[in-house]
C-alpha cells in the first residue's frame, strides 16, 4: 500500500518527500503512521526501479531538497497495482480505501469496474466478526454491548458501501460512459 500511495500521489504531480509523507499520513494515518524509515526506503526502491525520478535542488538553508516525479514506468506500475488489486487489497477495508483513492488513475472504465465488482462480490458474502462454530453471529445474538456495537456499526458501513458500489456500477452501465 505504501508503494501504491507514493505512485498515486506522484501521479497527481511532483512532490517533495515531506509533502508526500504528509499526504500519505492524512489519507491513511488514522490507522497507521508513516516514519521516514518506512517511506524513504520505498521511495529509494521506486527510484532504483525507474518508476520515480528524484531531482535535487537547493532547499532552505544548507540542505538540498529532492523533488519526486513519476516516470512513464511509474505510471505503468501504478496502473498495474490498481488493475490487479485483489486479495487483501479488496477484502481489507483500509487497503481497499487506498485503492479507491487512486482508482481514477486507471484510464479504462472496464478495469475500474472490475475492481469495484471484486469488492462488491466480497461484501456480498455473509460475514461476521464473531461466530458460534461456523455460524456467523448477528448483533441480536450477542449479549456483550461492545461486540454488538462492532456489528451494528460494521453493518451500517457495509450497507452504505454496498449501495455506493451498486450505484457506481449501475450509473456506468446505464450511461455507457466513464466516471473517473
Amino acid at each position: 500500500m505504501i508503494e501504491l500511495m507514493i505512485l498515486g500521489f506522484l501521479a497527481e504531480g511532483p512532490l517533495h518527500g515531506y509533502e508526500l509523507r504528509r499526504r500519505m499520513t492524512q489519507l491513511h494515518g488514522h490507522a497507521r503512521t508513516f516514519s521516514d524509515g518506512t517511506i524513504y526506503p520505498a521511495i529509494n526502491r521506486l527510484v532504483a526501479s525507474g518508476a520515480v525520478r528524484r531531482e535535487i535542488g537547493p532547499g532552505n538553508a544548507a540542505a538540498n531538497r529532492g523533488t519526486l516525479q513519476l516516470t512513464g514506468l511509474g505510471i505503468q506500475r501504478l496502473r498495474r497495482l490498481l488493475r490487479d488489486a485483489d486479495g487483501h487489497d479488496i477484502t481489507d477495508g483500509s487497503r481497499f480505501f487506498i485503492v479507491l483513492a487512486f482508482l481514477s488513475h486507471l484510464p479504462e472504465e472496464a478495469e475500474r469496474q472490475a475492481v469495484l465488482r471484486r469488492r462488491l462480490a466480497f461484501l456480498d458474502q455473509p460475514a461476521s466478526f464473531f461466530y458460534d462454530g461456523a455460524h456467523p453471529l448477528r448483533a441480536a445474538e450477542i449479549g456483550d454491548p461492545y461486540r454488538r456495537g462492532i456489528l451494528i456499526t460494521a453493518k451500517a458501513a457495509r450497507s452504505t458501501e454496498l449501495a455506493w458500489l451498486r450505484e457506481q456500477l449501475d450509473t456506468v452501465t446505464a450511461s455507457g460512459r466513464s466516471h473517473p
